[in-house]
């Protein structure tokens, strides 16, 4: 029997506004309103919303043997209740059903773990509190910021009470292993590792409209036939991706809703096959080995490294600049301040001042309002510049 887990991560950033020299000392609101807004109002309809209500017929349809997981960041909940309402309350219906989980994460999506454990682990419970605000639960798998992982996060997320934790099943860290097992942490006791299968999640997020591919087009018969031959050779497939692959990256007239809506009926054909959410999957399933991974590892490009973040000088220092803050910061006691602070620590700022495809023309520009990475480094630390202003006036 193989089990398919779907995870999707769901989020948007507050997206700075191309912030100016001229405007330190005399304008302290560093985000783009109208962009978060038209971005958010763009995705929901394109993605949120009818994937949502999708996922959701699916679910009544099979009578629950369907079900997905989601990490929703605090930021995402914060612009839906803005500019989306009606988004959360889709959510809302869908965990309702009981075939739902949610996961939790960094409030902000920050990369905090790799700078502060005492900020990490206040955005961990500021999220797992909105958890409880919005939806009524009580997640009990985390899942970090864009699946960076290594042996201490799981043993702080024993620590915090996590029973599971979601990582990239990267060749380098696997070797011969397979990522269609459960592993047990290196060092820690008590909670589980779940693995990225990341050929078979790429091929939808990715691949899917990709006509150079051979396996072009994806269909859902011949993607079933994929999760079949697992059977035998693991106990789970775990399809972990973002969400916006339905309908924003992976464009309505790819057909990838079609592809969604028939492809638990395919994989269901086989009596051998189910769905499960993490949680279940832990539940039922023992790790098969030990898995040692001492060195950070992500879910980013071919290197699933730092490097998306933290490859150039640039980023490096922004983002070392800004947790140099931490303690004024939380002295000041200032709300306001505490707020733009951790949200200027969400991982997209520092990934659109990536330098590592722009020679090739791919600057990877998701939703991204800057023309090159150095005016977003420009502008941030700019923003900083202007911060510490406030902050210094707030502190004398």
């Amino acid at each position: 029997m193989v089990a398919v887990c779907f995870y999707f991560q769901v989020h948007q950033p507050y997206r700075l506004r191309r912030y100016s020299v001229f405007d330190i000392g005399k304008n302290s609101d560093y985000f783009d309103h109208e962009k978060n807004s038209s971005i958010m109002r763009k995705v929901a309809e394109k993605c949120y919303l009818p994937t949502n209500r999708l996922i959701l017929d699916l679910i009544n349809e099979t009578d629950g043997r369907f079900r997905v997981s989601y990490s929703i960041t605090g930021v995402a909940l914060d612009q839906f209740r803005e500019y989306s309402p009606e988004v959360i309350e889709s959510f809302q219906d869908l965990v309702n059903t009981g075939y739902v989980e949610l996961l939790d994460e960094t409030y902000y999506h920050s990369l905090a773990f790799l700078y502060s454990r005492r900020e990490f682990q206040e955005q961990v419970k500021l999220h797992r509190k909105k958890m409880r605000e919005i939806f009524h639960y009580k997640p009990k798998v985390f899942r970090n910021t864009e699946l960076v992982y290594n042996n201490y996060l799981a043993y702080i997320a024993k620590e915090m009470g996590y029973k599971g934790i979601l990582a990239e099943g990267a060749d380098h860290i696997l070797g011969w292993r397979s990522p269609n097992f459960l592993y047990k942490p290196s060092g820690t006791n008590g909670i589980k590792l779940m693995l990225k299968n990341y050929r078979l999640s790429d091929d939808i997020a990715f691949r899917f409209s990709e006509r150079s591919w051979k396996e072009w087009p994806l269909t859902a018969e011949k993607f079933a036939t994929w999760i079949n031959a697992v059977n035998g050779n693991g106990n789970v497939v775990n399809l972990f991706m973002d969400y916006e692959t339905f309908g924003e990256h992976q464009w309505e007239d790819t057909g990838i809703f079609n592809f969604l809506r028939y492809l638990p009926r395919e994989i269901l054909r086989n009596p051998d096959n189910c769905f499960m959410t993490p949680s279940e999957v832990i539940k039922s399933y023992d790790p098969v080995s030990e898995l040692d991974i001492p060195h950070i590892v992500s879910w980013a490009d071919i290197e699933r490294d730092l490097s998306a973040w933290l490859g150039n000088s640039m980023q490096k220092s922004a983002i070392e600049n800004l947790y140099k803050l931490e303690s004024e910061v939380k002295e000041s006691g200032d709300e306001r301040l505490i707020e733009d602070w951790r949200r200027l620590q969400t991982a997209d700022h520092f990934y659109y001042m990536c330098t590592k495809w722009f020679n090739d023309g791919d600057v990877h520009k998701y939703f991204n309002v800057y023309d090159r990475p150095h005016d977003s480094f420009i502008a941030f630390m700019n923003i900083l510049t202007d911060f510490r202003i406030r902050l210094k006036n707030k502190n004398n």
